[in-house]
C-alpha cells in the first residue's frame, strides 16, 4: 500500500543554492539574502513555483544564490520579463529584485508600467544611490554634489526618489526597509508577499565600496532611533530612543512636523495615526528627510486592486469559451466594416 510521508518544513538553508556568494565583503546585500531567504522559508514558498527575476547590477546576481527558477535578464528590461513570465503562469510567485540604477534609469519606463498595472509580484529595490557594477558613477537616486569617476566636481542631478515614483506611477503597496534590519524585514517581505498586486519595497543598502556609508546620517546607530520611524497602519506616528517624539499636522498648515511629547501640552492623541490607504499621506511621509524629519519606513501605502495578470487571465478565459461576438479569429476577421475586392 502507498503511504503518505509528510514534507519536512524547508528552511533558509534549503533555499540557498552551492553557487559561490560574490558580492564585496560587507556588502549589503548579504544581509537582504539572508532575510529573503528567512521569508521564503516561513512563507512555506515551494521552490518549483518560485521565479526571480533580475536585470543588471550587483544585485542582479540575487537569482543565482536562490534554490528556485530564475531569470538573468537584459539592463533595465527585469519588470518587462517578469511580466512576461506572470502573464504566461499567473500561478507562479514571481520576485523582482533591481537597483537603483538598473530599475530608475534605464529601466524607469519598464517599472512606471509594471506598476500601473499591478501586476502580481513582488519588486525588491536595492538602493545605495550609486552604480556599483560598474565602478561608482552616480546614479537617479545620487544626491546633489555627489562626487564620482563621473561626477569628480560633483553632481549637478537632482534625486529621484523612488518611493515618490512607486507612489505617483499608481502603486498599491509600497514600503521601505533597511538592508541590514533583520528584525523587521522579512516581516515587511512577507506583507509584500501576501499582497496581490505589485508590491514595491525599497531597500535602503550600503555599498562599502563606492558609496560607504551614504545612509548613515538615519542608518548609524547613533542616531537611528532619533531618525527613523516605523509606520504601523492604525498607530500613532512615535518615533525616539525613549519614545518621546512623534509626528503630527503643523496647525494652519498640511506640512507634518516632529514634536515633543510633553512639551506645550503635546500628548499622543495628537500626534497623526498612520493609515496606510491614504495615497497622500504616504507621499508626505516619503518626502520626509533629516535632520528635520526621521525617515519613514515600514509600510507606507497599501490599498489592493485588481491585478493585471489575473484580469488578463480571465478575459483569455472568456474568449475561449464563446463569450461575445468575437470568439474565434474567423469571426474577428468579419467583424466591423468590410470590403470585397473583385478582380
Amino acid at each position: 500500500m502507498n503511504l503518505a510521508v509528510p514534507v519536512d518544513k524547508l528552511t533558509p538553508k534549503d533555499f540557498a543554492t552551492d553557487q559561490e556568494v560574490r558580492w564585496c565583503p560587507g556588502c549589503g546585500d548579504y544581509a537582504i539574502l539572508k532575510s529573503v531567504l528567512k521569508t521564503l522559508a516561513d512563507i512555506e514558498a515551494k521552490p518549483e513555483q518560485t521565479v526571480f527575476v533580475s536585470g543588471i547590477g550587483c544585485a542582479a546576481r540575487f537569482p543565482y544564490y536562490v534554490s528556485t527558477y530564475g531569470f538573468h535578464t537584459i539592463h533595465g528590461r527585469a519588470p518587462a520579463v517578469a511580466t512576461g513570465v506572470k502573464l504566461a503562469n499567473p500561478d507562479l510567485d514571481v520576485w523582482v529584485v533591481s537597483g537603483d540604477g538598473d530599475a530608475l534609469s534605464i529601466g524607469g519606463n519598464h517599472l512606471l508600467h509594471l506598476l500601473r498595472r499591478n501586476v502580481d509580484l513582488q519588486f525588491l529595490l536595492f538602493n545605495n544611490e550609486v552604480y556599483g557594477l560598474t565602478k561608482g558613477q552616480y546614479s537617479p537616486t545620487s544626491h546633489s554634489g555627489t562626487r564620482t569617476p563621473s561626477s569628480p566636481r560633483g553632481s549637478l542631478e537632482s534625486p529621484l526618489s523612488a518611493t515618490a515614483l512607486a507612489l505617483g506611477a499608481g502603486g498599491r503597496f509600497v514600503a521601505r526597509a533597511i538592508d541590514t534590519a533583520q528584525a523587521y524585514l522579512p516581516g515587511i517581505l512577507k506583507r509584500a508577499h501576501a499582497h496581490r498586486g505589485t508590491s514595491f519595497v525599497e531597500i535602503f543598502q550600503n555599498c562599502l565600496v563606492y558609496n560607504d556609508a551614504v545612509h548613515a546620517a538615519f542608518t548609524d546607530r547613533s542616531v537611528a532611533s532619533e531618525r527613523q520611524i516605523m509606520v504601523e497602519h492604525g498607530k500613532p506616528m512615535v518615533f525616539g530612543k525613549a519614545r518621546d517624539k512623534g509626528l503630527r499636522l503643523r496647525p494652519g498648515s498640511l506640512a507634518l512636523e516632529a514634536v515633543t511629547l510633553g512639551e506645550g501640552g503635546i500628548g499622543e492623541s495628537d500626534l497623526l495615526v498612520h493609515d496606510e490607504t491614504n495615497r497622500t499621506l504616504a507621499g508626505m511621509l516619503a518626502a520626509m528627510a533629516p535632520p528635520n524629519l526621521p525617515v519613514a519606513l515600514g509600510v507606507l501605502y497599501c490599498n489592493p486592486a485588481p491585478s493585471y495578470d489575473r484580469a488578463v487571465a480571465a478575459q483569455a478565459a472568456a474568449a475561449k469559451s464563446g463569450e461575445g461576438k468575437l470568439a474565434d479569429l474567423n469571426t474577428l476577421m468579419r467583424a466591423g466594416n468590410t470590403w470585397t475586392v473583385e478582380a
